[in-house]
């Protein structure tokens, strides 16, 4: 069966679709880099409707997501943005926990698979 990757870099790549799954690398805020966590999950969120899209499928084929919050408090917010996203009858399992991310002005990193 054939891997194909997007976003071919040198430690990782954005997306790996492997038969009729696709995995996504963690994302985190291009745009809203250093802004608020609903700021920054909007943000995520578009991104991966575009990586979805390259790999040829949607948010509706969600099948696990991750998602981690520097600050746990800022829960709520996050979860603002993603029920006005995700599709409804499609949520994904989904684990949600607090974690030190790759530096301060990321707030919120968010991991997705989905099928295609």
């Amino acid at each position: 069966m054939t891997i194909t990757r997007i976003g071919v870099g040198p430690r990782m790549s954005q997306a790996v679709i492997h038969g009729h799954t696709v995995y996504l690398a963690g994302q985190v805020a291009n745009t809203a880099k250093g802004k608020s966590v609903g700021e920054q999950t909007k943000d995520i969120l578009s991104q991966i409707d575009a990586l979805l899209a390259q790999a040829g499928t949607d948010k509706t084929k969600l099948i696990t997501t991750n998602i981690w919050l520097a600050d746990i408090s800022t829960f709520a917010e996050m979860n603002a943005a993603w029920d006005a996203w995700v599709a409804p009858g499609c949520t994904p399992a989904r684990a949600t926990v607090e974690a030190k991310l790759a530096a301060p002005e990321y707030t919120v990193e968010i991991m997705v698979t989905a099928a295609r």
